[in-house]
């Protein structure tokens, strides 16, 4: 026997720890290539969001006096809201603010007479609007993979017929009409639930959830039937796979393989649409809080265009920036995991 061959005889396998190791480094690097990447975006959307605010036509001071202030007036009030300040350092100090925590100071409160910090405006509105993202995700989820498991294992048949064409009636309508036709039947026809969602700040919401009830259904419209047909189609491809074929011939019972082995690989194509649609509750509901006068964080953007309150304006849509490509990260993340084979290309 050759001495190498003696060698390669009693070698031993590495440890488990430092297997585990190395396969843990690939999703350590992507997550630091992605949060570079993530800051790097963020930068640009701030750069584009200021670029933005600049070029809007009006000035803030002249919109915050009003059209009988005198020109020394507008001259004092935009120095003391900084818009005498070259465009770097306006730009520089305002993003320098928002890393740090602070967003500035409205120009409703020089309206007033008074400095109201942005952040205090902003934060109650944010928690409602994280209220009513939060519990239209709640159902949402767990109803698109329920609605789009049973469309997958009834394919064809009734049942995904049924939900099938409901997803494809309720996708194609905008999220007005969705509000506007609830409106219509639960408090014109039935006078069930409340039209309007006027809730005080710094209220829980969950304190009148009757309120919500109205703004909740129309979300779920908006979001709920792209998730559904995207589980359902991941779900079809997962049942019809060979693992599955293999899965039944062992003696799976079909509940096990639908359940613990199909739907593991369907949801990979699934937590891109759930992510998608977390991104639009955050930052997409403008329509669906007015429609209802829900007192949440896209009303408030609005409200601060129509004064043309430029800091407030630069302020909200970065922190909806920065919650957008947040999920982005957690969403790619979270497929990385549930897809074993997406890690070797991760390296």
């Amino acid at each position: 026997m050759r001495a190498s061959d003696a060698v390669a005889g009693t070698a031993q396998p590495p440890p488990a720890s430092s297997a585990r190791t190395r396969g843990d480094r690939p999703i350590a690097r992507f997550v630091l290539r992605r949060a570079a990447a993530a800051a790097a975006t963020l930068l640009v959307v701030s750069m584009l969001v200021f670029a933005g605010t600049e070029v809007l036509p009006g000035d803030a001071a002249s919109a915050v006096l009003g059209k009988t202030a005198t020109p020394d007036q507008v001259a004092q009030l935009r120095k003391d809201m900084g818009l005498d300040r070259p465009v770097p350092r306006r730009y520089a100090d305002w993003l320098g603010g928002f890393v740090r925590g602070d967003m500035g100071e409205s120009a409703a409160g020089y309206a007033a007479g008074s400095k109201v910090a942005i952040w205090s405006q902003v934060h109650p509105r944010l928690t409602a609007t994280l209220w009513l993202a939060g519990i239209t995700a709640f159902l949402m989820i767990p109803l698109s993979l329920l609605l789009g498991v049973v469309a997958a294992r009834h394919a064809g048949r009734p049942a995904d017929v049924m939900i099938s064409l409901a997803s494809l009636a309720v996708i194609s309508m905008p999220e007005f009409v969705i509000g506007s036709l609830l409106i219509l039947v639960l408090f014109t026809w039935l006078g069930a639930l409340p039209p309007v969602a006027l809730l005080d700040l710094g209220q829980s919401p969950l304190a009148h959830i009757r309120l919500l009830v109205l703004p909740v259904l129309t979300l779920l419209g908006a979001t709920l039937a792209a998730s559904v047909r995207m589980t359902r189609a991941g779900m079809i491809q997962a049942l019809r796979s060979e693992f599955a074929e293999m899965a039944r011939l062992n003696g799976f019972p079909e509940r096990r393989v639908v359940w613990r082995h199909a739907l593991r690989n369907a949801l990979a194509p699934a937590v891109q649409i759930f992510a998608q649609n977390l991104q639009y509750l955050i930052g997409g509901v403008i329509v669906v809080e007015y429609l209802f006068a829900y007192p949440g964080l896209g009303k408030e953007l609005v409200d601060s265009v129509a004064i043309r309150d430029v800091r407030a304006v630069q302020s909200i849509a970065l922190l909806i920036a920065v919650a957008v490509v947040a999920i982005n990260l957690i969403a790619d993340l979270l497929v990385l995991l549930l897809v074993p084979r997406l890690r070797t290309s991760a390296r």
